[in-house]
């Protein structure tokens, strides 16, 4: 355990540099990528979209995300810490299906929002302490 942290401190940069330099959500090949357990997705008005149009709608947004969290769609969501929007989970294996879900949101309908899609899923460089790759079932 005590290599554990040091490890990953070397590892994680090199992960982060990687992930910066690609241009598409999916890794260049022979890089191996995790398999995608949910979807994140930023959420942030559209350039010129007023706080007064967007608080006018809050009301049915709000109702329809309580209704997919409590459908469990959305694993857990956030207000970004700049206050330029909102941070979504979503528990899908697509961004295809991250879309369907944001495109039944009243605020996404009315066309006041763009959308950030990132599939993420389980830290790869961990596989190197288990032997070089997942745990296999």
């Amino acid at each position: 355990m005590k290599l554990l942290f040091p490890l990953l401190m070397t590892m994680l940069p090199a992960a982060s540099v990687l992930a910066q330099t690609q241009a598409s959500p999916q890794p260049p090949s022979g890089v191996p990528s995790p398999k995608t357990t949910e979807v994140m997705v930023i959420v942030t008005a559209k350039q010129g979209v007023t706080r007064q149009q967007i608080m006018h709608i809050m009301p049915d947004e709000i109702r329809a995300t309580v209704k997919l969290y409590l459908e469990g769609k959305i694993r857990q969501w956030y207000s970004r810490g700049d206050g330029r929007g909102v941070i979504v989970f979503l528990d899908v294996k697509t961004i295809e299906e991250a879309h369907a879900i944001m495109d039944t949101l009243p605020l996404s309908k009315e066309n006041l929002m763009d959308h950030e899609y990132i599939p993420v899923g389980p830290l790869m460089p961990l596989g190197a302490l288990i032997g070089g790759g997942p745990a296999r079932q």
